[in-house]
């Protein structure tokens, strides 16, 4: 049973395996966690909300009921204590009046007592009514001598009919009743007018909050929005509420859906007024309350992480076994043991890169073989055999990123630097060619800049560009890579923010361009003259190379096409760098016959440039 679940391990990819182990953990998960959940606090969560918004929508009645209470006794003091059988002609009437205005001028604007025919009798603070002004026609006059026995509560409005010496108007509701008006020896009807200032309303209800997103509004008994936190959107239009169908709830609680929204409106009528209180709270803003409930959450979540972590530690190490026993045969490796048995097996993409592996260390083999064979020959083979040289080193860290991303769960990135780094030493063998399209070398840089990227934690970002018309031209192979890796290591391994290099290549008049550009530290004009030189660049603090990689691609490319071609570098210090190479625009097959016979392939070279242009940049 074992061996069978091992070959259907190493049948299956990397992320397949995770992706079926991983779908079957949260599965389970979620069925677990859902049935524990849902039926346990479904229903003691939303008893336990609207009974806690009852307390609170009851607290608030209970302060606007005082609140509007103390108006009323404000109103019957005026009538009972000041208008009511006293002689109006008498000033006496206007000092008591000041007085109970004075003592309540926080919350009072006016208070005004008026005639039937709608003349202003008096009036606190001092003020006249403006020209014109038929009082008579106001909602809260005709409401007081409509019903006399009653007071009666107006909703917000601008009170705009005294002219007062601020020369404004202030958002008051007016409370307004019948009156029995004493002058001389006559006795006749008339309205005692009280304006309240809105904001004392506005402040009691201001702080006023239900749960997470919960708030509390007023209205009339017909709709009428009286107070509402979102009051000036709503007049805007920017802003809607269910007010309307507020007005038909009675006392209790209900759950609407309001423009797609599920919530729960409690609704608290007013005493004497008929205006109703009503709080909304979004279901989604409700939270589990109560110690036991959490401690219970709690025990559940801490037990399904625990058979997590259990599970998934099983199937990483399924894993990543195999990618350590690969590390242990790559460590022998880079100590120098090349005929070390790399170790073959687990998933695919592990078993192709150990292959892969295998044969790099037998080509490293050959090669080493072959510098010690050719030691005294000319400099283009030493140049070729360099280039056919990888670094177990850079395989090593390469492999341990892998197993790194691998233990935490990065499955997917893994899978990424794996393909890439199996593609790199592909391309980097090329079956001992040192001629290859610009495509492969493209792909080869490509690759080894992915590696570098998940290497370095996305601490630099890339780009390349190029035409269709130059990928199958004909390139040196390993050209870009060591370039590029200056750019890295020595143009962004000190910078404080994010990197960035970009690899360009096309035509330009009859050649074949390559530009690499980053964004890097940059080099003074001497230490770029000195990457040329036999004698080493001159080195200057931070983020100084010794430009071995950059002499060697430029005399392998002067000794393969000549001494007109090769790179050109300009760089300025905390300015970046830029590298340009310049190759005659030849297929691998013309820069064969080139090397078969000179003669005949410069003449064809030169015809090229000819049809494009002559000069180079």
């Amino acid at each position: 049973m074992r061996e069978e679940k091992q070959s259907l391990l190493s049948g299956m990819g990397i992320r397949y395996s995770i992706f079926i182990y991983f779908t079957v953990t949260a599965l389970i998960a979620i069925v677990i966690i859902g049935l524990s959940l849902y039926d346990r606090f479904s229903g003691q969560l939303t008893e336990a909300i609207q009974e806690e918004n009852q307390i609170l929508m009851t607290q608030v009645n209970r302060s606007v009921d005082a609140y509007l209470r103390n108006i009323m006794r404000l109103s019957d003091a005026l009538y009972y204590g000041v208008v009511k059988n006293t002689d109006i002609s008498q000033d006496a009437i206007f000092d008591k009046m000041k007085l109970l205005y004075d003592n309540n001028d926080d919350s009072v604007e006016n208070i005004a007592l008026f005639s039937r025919e709608g003349e202003l009798l008096k009036v606190v603070p001092a003020a006249r009514l403006k020209a014109n002004e038929a009082v008579t026609d106001e909602t809260w006059f005709q409401d007081a001598l409509e019903k006399t026995e009653n007071l009666h509560f107006s909703i917000p409005h601008v009170q705009y009919i005294f002219d007062n010496m601020e020369n404004q108007y202030r958002w008051v509701f007016s409370v307004s009743r019948a009156v029995e008006v004493t002058k001389g020896a006559s006795v006749s009807q008339g309205v005692l007018l009280i304006d309240i200032r809105y904001s004392s309303l506005e402040q009691l209800l201001n702080s006023v909050t239900l749960g997470n997103g919960g708030y509390v509004y007023l209205i009339s008994n017909e709709g009428q929005i009286i107070y509402h936190p979102k009051a000036q959107l709503i007049d805007a239009g920017r802003a809607q509420e269910n007010h309307i169908q507020a007005a038909q709830y009675r006392d209790g609680i209900y759950q609407e859906s309001f423009q797609g929204e599920s919530r729960y409106v409690t609704v608290k009528s007013v005493g004497y007024t008929g205006w109703k209180l009503v709080g909304v709270t979004p279901v989604q803003g409700m939270s589990f309350s109560g110690l036991k409930t959490r401690l219970f959450i709690v025990f559940i979540v801490a037990l399904i992480l625990f058979i997590l972590s259990v599970i998934n530690y099983y199937i990483s190490s399924r894993i990543t076994n195999p990618i350590h026993e690969l590390e242990k045969s790559v460590q022998e490796l880079e100590e120098g043991k090349l005929d070390t048995k790399v170790y073959v097996g687990g998933s695919y993409e592990i078993r192709h890169l150990g292959r892969s592996i295998t044969s790099m260390a037998r080509q490293i083999q050959v090669l080493m073989d072959d510098i010690v064979a050719e030691h005294e020959s000319k400099r283009k083979s030493e140049f070729d055999t360099l280039q056919s040289q990888i670094n177990p080193h850079f395989l090593y860290n390469t492999l341990d990123i892998i197993v790194w991303m691998i233990e935490n769960e990065k499955k997917s990135e893994a899978v990424k630097v794996v393909t890439a780094l199996a593609r790199f030493f592909r391309i980097s063998l090329s079956k001992g060619k040192s001629i290859i399209p610009v495509k492969d070398e493209l792909e080869h840089v490509r690759n080894y800049l992915m590696i570098q990227q998940m290497r370095f934690k996305n601490k630099f970002s890339y780009q390349i560009q190029a035409a269709d018309e130059v990928m199958e031209l004909a390139s040196l192979k390993l050209m870009l890579q060591p370039l590029v890796e200056n750019a890295i290591y020595h143009g962004m391994e000190f910078m404080d923010g994010d990197g960035e290099i970009f690899v360009r290549v096309f035509l330009e008049e009859g050649d074949l361009r390559f530009l690499i550009r980053d964004n890097g530290l940059g080099m003074p004009p001497e230490r770029v003259e000195g990457l040329f030189s036999s004698q080493g660049p001159v080195h200057s603090g931070r983020g100084s190379g010794s430009g071995i990689g950059v002499r060697n691609v430029n005399e392998r490319i002067k000794l393969y096409f000549g001494e007109a071609y090769g790179l050109t570098i300009q760089s300025e210090p905390d300015e970046g760098t830029k590298v340009w190479i310049t190759l005659p625009s030849l297929s691998c097959n013309e820069l064969l016959e080139r090397e078969r016979d000179p003669g005949r392939s410069e003449n064809a070279a030169g015809e090229r440039r000819d049809s494009h242009g002559t000069g180079k940049a």
